[in-house]
């Protein structure tokens, strides 16, 4: 396969990059394709990788292991809501979903997890609700199949961090030595198209940009779509084989508007549609902030810093209605100063 190819629809090119060199440990073909990726963010904010490195039996079995979880009753689902975990980990029902402006059917359930950490990891024993173990549920190679893809996707995410970095000058590590306890999230989505929505043109998941540093996306259906730089919707070409890689705002911020992040959309294309995107992000701690070398000499940074997990949580915050309901209840409890994510009761009822 070539290392660089286009999908052109009208104006707008997204490329495709083959990152089968960036393991070659040959420099030259490390920083050709680091300088491809580079380019493709610069210009989209969004391209595509192939010769990934992740088997594609293992990416078959993550869909057909989240089928099964999915065809399960509620119930059964329902053990494992996201909002009876301390840590913001586990099934996501349809009626737990923000919404965005322009959403006309909104329709999908989710399964989330991230950095699976032991029970007595000192963040989530100091009441951290975005670190900690998994909310595993109790269905046969879930854990086993699902943990080995979110290994290998967080790996990928690395590298193509570290290929940034060279793209941008930046010292080795500047942005991978903040990684290694990450706040990064991988979703298996379910997009459902209601039975009475007959316009396949309506939105599911409204235009939005991602929170955190990259998102890796895999999908095997239609409806992704990205805004080009003419303001018009592009069309995400579906290829197996390949995954779909997009700036997100941390990103954006620690390379002060260098690398943008690029507002997206999910149509209702099929009456089911399936992908499985993993968010790149940076520790808790991180303080996220323009790179000094990437702010001209004698100007002032574009962006202010902030904290990369309390920026996760408040968006998550504005996502989740359970969260909102906590943030209500401290309200009522005349406490407006209580931090619902440093809750030290591990309660599902905190």
């Amino acid at each position: 396969m070539t290392m660089f190819s286009d999908i052109q629809k009208g104006e707008q090119v997204l490329p495709l990059i083959s990152i089968a060199g960036l393991r070659s440990g040959c420099e030259s073909e490390v920083t050709r394709i680091s300088h491809a990726i580079g380019k493709a963010c610069e210009q989209h904010g969004f391209f595509r990788i192939c010769d990934h490195g992740i088997p594609f039996d293992l990416i078959d079995s993550v869909y057909a292991t989240a089928e099964r979880f999915f065809l399960q009753s509620e119930d059964v689902k329902m053990r494992c809501y996201i909002g009876d975990s301390p840590n913001h980990r586990g099934y996501v029902p349809f009626s737990e979903k923000g919404d965005y402006p322009d959403e006309v059917h909104r329709s999908y359930e989710a399964f989330d997890l991230g950095l699976d950490l032991p029970q007595d990891d000192p963040d989530f024993l100091a009441g951290n609700r975005v670190l900690g173990p998994n909310n595993w549920p109790e269905l046969a190679g879930f854990r086993e199949t699902v943990g080995r893809y979110y290994d290998e996707v967080a790996a990928l995410g690395r590298l193509i961090s570290t290929s940034l970095e060279l793209y941008l000058d930046l010292p080795v590590g500047a942005m991978t030595q903040h990684m290694t306890k990450p706040i990064s999230q991988l979703r298996l989505l379910h997009y459902v198209r209601k039975a009475t929505v007959k316009d396949t043109k309506s939105v599911n998941m409204g235009a939005h940009t991602d929170y955190e540093c990259l998102t890796l996306l895999h999908t095997r259906n239609q409806g992704l779509q990205i805004l080009g730089q003419d303001d018009v919707w592009i069309d995400v070409p579906v290829d197996p084989t390949a995954l779909v890689v997009n700036i997100g705002d941390m990103m954006e911020a620690w390379t002060n508007g260098r690398l943008r992040s690029t507002p997206h959309r999910v149509l209702n294309l099929r009456p089911e549609r399936f992908s499985l995107p993993y968010f790149v992000a940076a520790n808790h701690d991180t303080i996220i902030q323009p790179f000094p070398q990437l702010v001209p000499k004698g100007a002032t940074p574009e962006y202010q810093p902030f904290a990369a997990g309390a920026h996760l949580e408040r968006m998550l915050i504005r996502d989740f209605p359970y969260l909102k309901a906590l943030m209500a209840k401290a309200a009522e409890a005349c406490d407006p100063g209580m931090d619902i994510f440093r809750s030290k009761t591990h309660s599902s009822k905190d």
